[in-house]
């Protein structure tokens, strides 16, 4: 911090035994006054000495989430300036969309691959940098900021880091932040399937989760109640309200341009109640005739040729690194028979499987299949944690990542169950992350609280956390808005709902400590973040 305008020392020449006073404006420019002897008019007196700014050490910037570690010193910081402009290391041309977006940002200019100057903020790439893809060094020293890290998406986060800084104090304090996530998977849920939401509105979302170093997006698009993307393959499936594939294809690019990785579900054998009112050849009926809701037949061979056609599409307009393949809540096992209710899947069971194979074998092979459909694209599949049975046969591959999200459902297991058979799962306890519409259930709208002061990612189910053993196999979490009751809310009052909980999960997916601020700091410390 600058001192203020005023008296910074006194000294006694010697000789003609005078006050000095020396004080500096807040350029630093030293003034003088009070009697004074120069050293030229008096051959005895001693040297006046120079006076010199004092800082304090600096304190770590305040963001969210806050960054792991920040070495202070003494000196002014930075903040942005009439002169001040982001530049990119030569050689990093790769970093230009985020130095444009930085410069923007802070109103400040972009001189691209230049030499940075006084009061300018550099980006570089540096892949000697350790801690991973999203781990970056910042350095405020000499008037200038340095972003470095050994990937794109680090360096964009420090550019988080400093923007956040600069709206919540006016300037990046002196010293270096080395900072990196916990958890490589941190993001929001979103079912547009139930409710639709606008390209623009969904935009917004991945502009305020790049912010907060949110790096996933779920998008829950199929469901009993509607499906929300174009489809050339079958457009019969699609409902009136959805988006088409350019605004998909706008929606992507934006969040590539924001590191965040868009992972896109079309849920099966359940959930397809939309898809099912075009085909209802492939409805699931019970011996006596009576329809399954939302739930395929899948011991018709045109119900695989459906779904393996929309997927294969879909896995095209979205590319990225995962695809989620549902699996939750198939009807036909709820039941209290399932074989005896459903005579024709359990027919099919014991053909493709032998004859101790049941439904839930079956149910794992579909599940199975469909990711065989999605891996050949690049894409990891995914799945919710009640799509495995404890009692199948056939086993559900490996590789699959289970989204852990209730022990309340049929075919539903402690979280452990799981963890000890190998699997990496993500966090979706449905206790804390859940934000449902029109609150049914038992659900109640989470303000964050909990989660900031309860909620880890080892609290995959109620509020125990499972053994710290297993951390390594729990990747992350998402904060997960489903539109049960669709009206319930509108579209702003879910982004307004959701601004403190994504914050929180942010923070505890970032940095595994304790949070330093109590609630209200840390909500208080949103407003001015938010408010700039």
């Amino acid at each position: 911090m600058a001192p203020s305008r005023g008296v910074l020392m006194a000294v006694t020449a010697v000789a003609a035994a005078t006050v000095t006073v020396a004080a500096c404006d807040s350029s630093g420019t030293e003034h003088r006054n009070g009697s004074e002897t120069s050293p030229s008019s008096s051959p005895s007196a001693s040297p006046t000495p120079s006076p010199t700014r004092s800082y304090p050490l600096s304190k770590a910037p305040r963001t969210i989430p806050s960054v792991r570690e920040h070495t202070p010193a003494r000196g002014p910081g930075w903040q942005p300036g009439k002169s001040s402009a982001v530049v990119i290391g030569k050689g990093d041309k790769a970093l230009a969309d985020e130095g444009k977006l930085l410069a923007g940002e802070l109103r400040i200019s972009y001189r691209g691959e230049a030499q940075a100057r006084a009061g300018d903020v550099e980006l570089a790439l540096n892949p000697k940098d350790g801690g991973g893809p999203e781990s970056y060094s910042l350095r405020t020293h000499d008037g200038r900021v340095t972003i470095s890290g050994p990937a794109e998406a680090g360096v964009f986060y420090g550019t988080r880091t400093l923007k956040q800084s600069v709206r919540a104090d006016g300037t990046m304090p002196e010293g270096e932040v080395r900072d990196r996530p916990d958890r490589p998977q941190r993001g929001l849920n979103l079912d547009i399937a139930r409710k639709h939401y606008s390209a623009g509105w969904i935009e917004d979302r991945l502009r305020g989760m790049a912010d907060i170093k949110l790096n996933q997006l779920g998008l829950h698009f199929s469901d009993d109640q509607a499906f929300r993307i174009e489809s050339d393959t079958h457009p019969e499936v699609v409902s009136p309200e959805h988006l088409t594939k350019a605004e998909v294809r706008r929606i992507v690019a934006l969040a590539g341009r924001l590191h965040i990785e868009v992972v896109p579900e079309i849920d099966s054998p359940g959930h397809l109640g939309a898809v099912l009112l075009a085909h209802p050849e492939l409805q699931l009926r019970n011996v006596s005739g009576v329809p399954s809701k939302g739930s395929l037949d899948i011991s018709k061979p045109g119900a695989a040729k459906l779904v393996d056609e929309l997927l294969g599409e879909y896995t095209e307009l979205f590319g990225g690194a995962y695809w989620h393949l549902g699996a939750d809540e198939y009807q036909a096992l709820t039941v209290r028979d399932p074989a005896a209710s459903y005579p024709q899947l359990q027919r099919e069971a014991v053909k493709k499987y032998g004859a101790q194979a049941g439904i839930e074998d079956l149910a794992t092979g579909w599940l199975n299949d469909r990711a065989a459909v999605v891996r050949p694209h690049g894409m990891k599949p995914k799945a919710w944690n009640d799509g495995l049975f404890r009692d199948s046969t056939v086993r559900a591959d490996k590789d699959i990542e289970i989204e852990y999200w209730t022990g309340k459902e049929y075919g539903a297991r402690p979280p452990e169950d799981y963890l000890r058979e190998g699997f990496k799962m993500l966090n979706l306890n449905d206790e804390f992350l859940y934000y449902v519409l029109g609150q049914p259930n038992a659900f109640v709208y989470p303000t964050g609280k909990r989660i900031y002061e309860q909620w880890t990612p080892l609290v995959l189910r109620g509020t125990t956390p499972v053994p710290a053993r297993y951390s390594g196999q729990i990747l992350g979490g998402r904060f997960a808005v489903w539109g049960d009751f669709p009206n319930a809310q509108t579209a702003e009052q879910v982004a307004q709902g959701i601004r403190m909980p994504l914050r929180a999960t942010s923070q505890k997916l970032w940095d595994p400590d304790k949070p330093k601020l109590s609630w209200d700091g840390f909500k208080a410390l949103a407003t001015e973040i938010d408010r700039g």
